[in-house]
């Protein structure tokens, strides 16, 4: 699914009027300003071949004075397969108006991922997997992420998988700890285990 602007962008943000101005080329540079990145188009020109993906649509139903309310919640996970991915929720009381918000919350949310090659089993040098052992916890779910071999390929849940494959990585192992069968949780806890991977030196860096 492929989110079209219907309207020309007219940047709100010091950031966003940076990258409209060209200041701004590269996502790099934007997350080394330090501004909070809070328009979705400064991703979509900066990431142009971001892609997105549903993994879980919903109907949730409340109780009101004015009678039964239902909505649709949705998650997607977005990513450029190449270091980039973003996760969101969206609701609505339609399924379309709910896939976008999620789309444009999870741009919002867009992190760059390590990769690396941290497996002893291979010592490849190239970056196919984690570079060493991150976990991520969302509700009673903890995942684990662990670097692999390559030719291994991702041995991880639906959710899981479909995020580190956003995020490009081709190996990893995974272990997980709780209930799986709520899918925003275990794609959470899969992005917050890659949000850690940003705090680990590479040898490559170390050198």
């Amino acid at each position: 699914m492929v989110y079209e602007q219907e309207v020309a962008w007219v940047p709100k943000t010091r950031l966003g009027k940076l990258v409209a101005e060209g200041k701004i080329k590269t996502i790099e540079e934007a997350f080394d300003t330090g501004l909070p990145i809070k328009e979705p188009e400064i991703v979509d020109a900066l990431i142009p071949d971001l892609v997105d993906e549903v993994l879980d649509i919903k109907m949730v139903q409340r109780m009101t004075d004015s009678g039964r309310r239902v909505k649709f919640r949705t998650t997607v996970v977005i990513g450029n397969g190449n270091g980039y991915v973003g996760l969101a929720e969206g609701k609505d009381v339609q399924v379309g108006p709910a896939i976008r918000k999620a789309i444009e919350m999870a741009k919002l949310n867009i992190i760059n991922v390590k990769r690396g090659c941290g497996s002893w089993e291979c010592g490849c040098g190239l970056s196919h997997t984690v570079p060493s052992k991150v976990e991520g916890k969302a509700g009673s779910l903890t995942v684990t992420l662990i670097p692999a071999p390559r030719g291994l390929g991702i041995a991880a849940g639906g959710p899981a998988k479909k995020v580190l494959e956003m995020a490009g990585y081709k190996d990893v192992w995974s272990r997980t700890e709780g209930e799986t069968r709520t899918t925003i949780n275990y794609a959470l806890a899969t992005y917050r285990a890659l949000e850690k991977t940003n705090t680990i030196r590479t040898k490559k860096e170390a050198e």
